[in-house]
């Protein structure tokens, strides 16, 4: 006799696999690995001092402070600092896009002669180790009177991403129909006013991920920052998060240090909220066809 199941009653049944369970271990690890250092900095800086000197170690505060935070600003400019930073950032991620985005379009439309010499060039600028920069750049710095000046980070930050930025604007370039491009000219279009107005705007995921890798690149650099700039009111947030002092050369300010690491992460997680939409369209872009 045949039998039935009640309604609402499945006939299968779906056993979790080994191979899931695996999968989410994976993911709370590789999560726990890449968050635990930034909650490890927030904790330390609501902590209260007895807890951050503790011996054994106390993960989670007893008590919540602020005072760490407005100790940064109590004993130091770091509204200034954060202008700095701001200011570099993004005059620097500016000229990469300004910059770029001509000549990654150019390398895109334009049969140029040696063009994969360029585009090797290009690649092997991307891939140099930007340290190794720093002493021709500090002798460069010297010669023309850049110490202590805005121009001083500007220029390597500009020249350092604008490879990436090229190589990358070039990609999203080559995938555009060039029928547009056409449209445009029997319009009257001239090749600025085209580029301006009708390619920029279809590569605007791009041209955001680019922007923002450059920005992230700009505000935590600091071999550059430290060398390059001494003066006290044109610091950048780095160097000014490692230079805090406590209230006596033995001290070290634990606390306030992770403050400044907080404060100097918050705006780049922002942008990142902000942005996450362009910024998946533009990883995605290209990767289905069709």
């Amino acid at each position: 006799m045949a039998t039935t199941n009640p309604p609402g009653t499945s006939t299968t049944q779906n056993p979790i696999s080994l191979r899931s369970i695996l999968f989410w271990i994976m993911i709370v690890a590789i999560a726990a690995f890449s968050l635990g250092p930034i909650l490890w900095q927030f904790l330390t800086s609501v902590k209260v001092n007895k807890d951050i000197i503790a011996v054994p170690n106390v993960y989670f505060p007893t008590q919540y402070t602020l005072d760490h935070y407005a100790e940064l600003f109590a004993r130091r400019p770091f509204w200034v600092y954060m202008l700095n930073s701001a200011f570099v950032a993004i005059v620097s991620t500016l000229l990469c896009l300004g910059l770029g985005a001509p000549a990654a379009y150019a390398l895109a439309r334009l049969k140029l002669k040696g063009e994969q010499i360029i585009l090797a060039l290009v690649l092997v600028v991307t891939l140099f180790p930007y340290i190794l920069l720093f002493l021709g750049l500090l002798e460069v710095v010297q010669f023309f009177g850049l110490a202590n000046t805005y121009l001083a980070l500007i220029i390597p930050y500009t020249a350092i991403n604008l490879p990436l930025t090229i190589l990358v604007l070039r990609s999203f370039f080559e995938q555009l129909p060039k029928d547009l491009e056409d449209s445009a000219k029997i319009d009257g279009y001239n090749t600025v006013q085209m580029l301006w107005q009708i390619v920029l705007p279809m590569t605007l995921p791009a041209l955001v991920t680019t922007g923002i890798l450059a920005f992230i690149f700009a505000w935590n650099e600091f071999i550059f920052a430290l060398t390059f700039i001494t003066r006290e009111s044109m610091k950048t947030i780095p160097v000014a998060a490692v230079q805090l002092g406590g209230a006596t050369a033995l001290e070290i300010p634990y606390g306030a240090m992770a403050a400044a690491t907080v404060l100097g992460t918050v705006p780049l997680v922002l942008i990142v909220l902000f942005f996450q939409r362009k910024i998946v369209q533009g990883l995605t872009a290209g990767a289905v066809k069709g």
